[in-house]
């Protein structure tokens, strides 16, 4: 039976109603050269991130999964700090941004170090934090259509060869259909199994034939600006109709991308709140066409179905 990972032990499905499948608690978005996440404070980000995890706990949000990687200023210590604080499971990953945040150390590091690495945080723990990642999150570069870098291939074969080892899930921050298709086909060369890589982004690409084709391949295709800026509520309602009615309902992912504190801003900057799919979002997608079946697997199913090991 598979288990979720999370900074308060280990769910069975029957524990977990309701997972956010991407948001963040702690990221640094500013220049990396300028170290902001080193001297963050972990009080800083309770103040701040603590009452948007009780308005989810009050909106009936279960967990959230962390997508903060290393390269952007990933503190395993704080997102500990704030579950401990909330009575909040988290679930972290281990794994690597894209470029040009890839740490010098990881560039610096084989394929077999990198892999050693990501067992070590899959299976003992991160730092000494006493939290195990339960996946791996990697990164393509948004402005490179055409495929990986040296490094990020590197990075994308270790993910696999620990997936192997572990069940892990490998979530891809991936703006470009074509490269997914690489992605997977690394992957699969590698031994791992393509229904273990979600795309995350998806909604980047506006070709759904991609969508579809990652899909068919096996992968989950997540759509994860939800109460963004960048498209409506309608464009995800119709993502998720079109999916479901080629019969992917089992493939979708949904989240927000929201949250989080930045500390290159001011006071961790604008937080955003956990609860608009809740509150605002799921109200119109139970109001469309996607029948409520569909909903149910996408929203309460499939995120525990991806994320455990």
């Amino acid at each position: 039976m598979s288990h979720l990972i999370t900074t308060q032990g280990t769910f069975e499905r029957d524990e977990i109603d309701l997972l956010l499948a991407h948001e963040h608690v702690f990221v640094d978005l500013g220049p990396m050269a300028d170290e902001n996440w080193k001297d963050a404070q972990a009080e800083a980000v309770i103040d701040r991130i603590g009452p948007e995890i009780e308005r989810a706990i009050d909106a009936g949000i279960d967990a959230l999964v962390e997508c903060t990687p290393e390269g952007v200023g990933r503190r395993v210590d704080i997102d500990l700090a704030v579950s401990e604080a909330t009575d909040f499971p988290i679930v972290v990953p281990t794994g690597i941004y894209q470029e040009p945040n890839i740490p010098q150390w990881a560039r610096d590091m084989s394929v077999e170090d990198l892999t050693d690495w990501m067992l070590a945080e899959l299976t003992e723990g991160i730092d000494d934090t006493g939290v195990r990642a339960a996946w791996i999150k990697v990164s393509t570069d948004d402005d490179d259509p055409e495929g990986l870098s040296p490094d990020e291939e590197k990075i994308l074969r270790a993910a696999a060869r620990a997936g192997a080892e572990t069940g892990a899930v490998i979530g891809s921050h991936t703006l470009h259909g074509d490269v997914v298709d690489q992605q997977l086909d690394i992957i699969k060369a590698e031994g791992y199994d393509p229904s273990r890589f979600i795309w995350i982004h998806a909604q980047a690409e506006a070709d759904r034939d991609s969508h579809e084709r990652a899909a068919e391949r096996g992968a989950f295709v997540e759509y994860d600006w939800i109460g963004g800026d960048d498209q409506d509520d309608q464009t995800y309602i119709d993502l998720v109709a079109h999916m479901t009615e080629r019969g992917y309902t089992d493939r979708v992912l949904l989240s927000q991308d929201r949250g989080y504190y930045d500390p290159s801003e001011p006071d961790g900057g604008d937080i955003d709140p956990y609860t608009y799919i809740v509150e605002s979002f799921l109200p119109k997608l139970r109001a469309s066409s996607v029948d409520d079946a569909a909903i149910e697997t996408i929203v309460h199913e499939n995120p525990f179905d991806a994320y455990s090991r």
